[in-house]
């Protein structure tokens, strides 16, 4: 009888969490940060209490689900103001607009392809349709990734082993405790191995803390520190790790290591590292390679911003030099940017000693000034955030991406982890005050959401895998796609960049796409009705149709 009691209960909760895709979402602004709704809970429904006697007019004419304030979608005035809500239909929103002007003033409604998102309960200050039992901390960082798209598919599984080699790790914290296995004890390093950890495979979901991107991936944990033949990697390959996060950097080449860093990658692991932390001016402008991401068979990983839209979206008064400049502008490079002429009415440019290092080796882009800095908090019980921009806190967002990948098909090939994550990364070539760094970024910032789409679609026999809006010039692809079909547009493969590309059913070439490679490249265009797949995708939700 408690057996049957159970499932009837698991049901129950399956069939309301199902339900919220249903409703009608929303984010909606007020006019200041006094408009505070205040609601109680009647069954499933929200009741407001408040004494504003218009809004209780407009709020009482609606079943209403959800009214709660987010960081998301809120621009840096509307920060304190922007409300997500979910309700039975649309007419809310306008009826807000229309009726109860002098509380909410703009907003707009989440289209349906957009809601194919899922949250943990430790999602911080920017969570919508899930609560946030965790730390009050703006993980705006995580939305830019696109982690609930993400976590749609799949939150990772125990499973799917990564590797830190890194400094000590904590194991008795909620976020790590029963999932983490210490290889070698590492020193400390004030924390430096427990925020990478975390922003890798913290565990979410758990009311506690804040979540990794592949936070139910179980952690391996070794030391840092070998850097010739990395002994310490090999182990945690052989142990079963599918990928190994390396926030380290040294100077030297050495054969020995890049002849390791093959081993461990035909052993089916991949290797995420950071490119280092010198600036661009230190770097010799782009000279300068660090290891082991520099080595060949390893994804080389450097800093992107992602917070405020436009540079006058964050303008901050230098006192002592009465300068003023703008910091963590979305997809530039440059973590300040100057004004020409200190003229905030005009163009701004890269103060370049902000740039973290970049080469021809580094691959992909992710944030690193405004993430959490766990150490601190599982330490100290304080919140506090990365300040500076460093390379270590980029590779292990790549890490968490490629535990996700795995996660949702376990047969992925190890050697094509890398071209999706780059076929889906963001183009940066737009912004202006990019382009004397281009060559030098890799393939752009990455999209996790985007990356685990590709997956699903990829390995569902009804989907489509789109691969767009890219510009490669270099780099050697390959993909093979089970799906309905693939295809590419406003896309470009040139000079030396090669392509294998090999599908099951169709590959279509839409508008913009243009296939030119030179001598040193080449493209593979195949169709094998063949092949099969070698397991089955594991979605986070069994009701996902998968079209298999």
């Amino acid at each position: 009888m408690q057996t049957k009691l159970f499932f009837i209960i698991f049901c129950f909760f399956t069939v309301v969490a199902s339900a919220q895709y249903d409703y009608t979402w929303f984010y909606i602004r007020a006019n200041d940060t006094l408009v505070q709704p205040e609601f109680e809970k009647v069954n499933d429904e929200l009741k407001y209490v408040g004494t504003d006697i218009a809004l209780k007019s407009v709020l009482d004419r609606h079943r209403i689900y959800s009214f709660k304030k987010t960081y998301r979608k809120a621009r840096k005035q509307f920060l304190k103001r922007t409300f997500f809500v979910m309700c039975d239909d649309e007419s809310l929103f306008y009826d807000l607009l229309e009726n109860a002007s002098h509380a909410f003033i703009s907003g707009e409604i989440v289209p349906e392809e957009d809601k194919k998102i899922y949250e943990p309960n430790d999602y911080g200050l920017t969570s919508t349709i899930g609560e946030n039992l965790g730390l009050p901390a703006n993980l705006d960082y995580m939305d830019y990734l696109g982690m609930p798209e993400a976590w749609y598919y799949t939150t990772g599984s125990p499973e799917t082993i990564i590797g830190i080699s890194d400094g000590g790790m904590d194991t008795t914290d909620l976020d790590f405790k029963g999932k983490t296995k210490i290889f070698h004890k590492s020193a400390y390093s004030d924390g430096h191995g427990v925020t990478i950890a975390s922003i890798a495979a913290a565990q979410g979901d758990n009311a506690y803390g804040i979540p990794g991107v592949c936070y139910d991936c179980s952690i391996y944990a070794t030391r840092y520190g070998i850097y010739t033949n990395y002994q310490q990697l090999i182990e945690l390959s052989k142990a079963g790790a599918k990928v190994i996060n390396c926030s380290f950097a040294v100077g030297v080449h050495d054969q020995k290591g890049q002849d390791s860093i093959n081993k461990i990658f035909n052993n089916g692991t991949v290797i995420v590292a950071a490119a280092g932390n010198q600036n661009w001016i230190k770097s010799e402008f782009g000279k300068l390679e660090l290891y082991p991401a520099s080595y060949d068979n390893v994804i080389s990983v450097s800093c992107i911003n992602y917070k405020y839209p436009f540079g006058t979206d964050n303008i901050t008064l230098e006192p002592d030099k009465q300068m003023y400049y703008a910091e963590n502008i979305k997809h530039h490079l440059a973590r300040t940017m100057g004004f020409l002429d200190n003229d905030t009415l005009k163009s701004n440019y890269n103060y370049r000693v902000s740039v973290t290092l970049l080469n021809k080796k580094v691959d992909l882009l992710t944030p690193s000034a405004g993430l959490v800095k766990y150490s601190k908090f599982a330490k100290e019980g304080n919140l506090e955030y990365i300040w500076g921009s460093a390379s270590s806190p980029t590779a292990p967002a790549v890490t968490g991406a490629v535990g996700l990948m795995f996660s949702l098909y376990p047969c992925l090939p190890a050697d094509e982890v890398e071209t999706i994550l780059k076929f889906t990364a963001s183009n940066i070539d737009y912004v202006p005050q990019n382009i004397m760094f281009v060559g030098n970024y890799g393939a752009g910032a990455l999209h996790v959401g985007d990356a685990v789409e590709m997956v699903y679609q990829l390995y569902s026999k009804k989907q489509t895998a789109v691969i767009k809006n890219q510009n490669f010039s270099r780099w050697d692809f390959k993909l093979t796609s089970l799906s309905e079909a693939v295809e590419m547009q406003n896309q470009k493969f040139t000079d030396s960049s090669t392509l294998k590309l090999t599908a099951r059913r169709r590959i279509v070439l839409k508008q913009n796409t243009t296939l030119k490679p030179g001598i040193d490249g080449n493209i593979s265009l195949k169709i094998d009705t063949n092949l099969q797949k070698e397991c089955d995708l594991q979605l986070r939700d069994p009701s996902i149709e998968d079209g298999n």
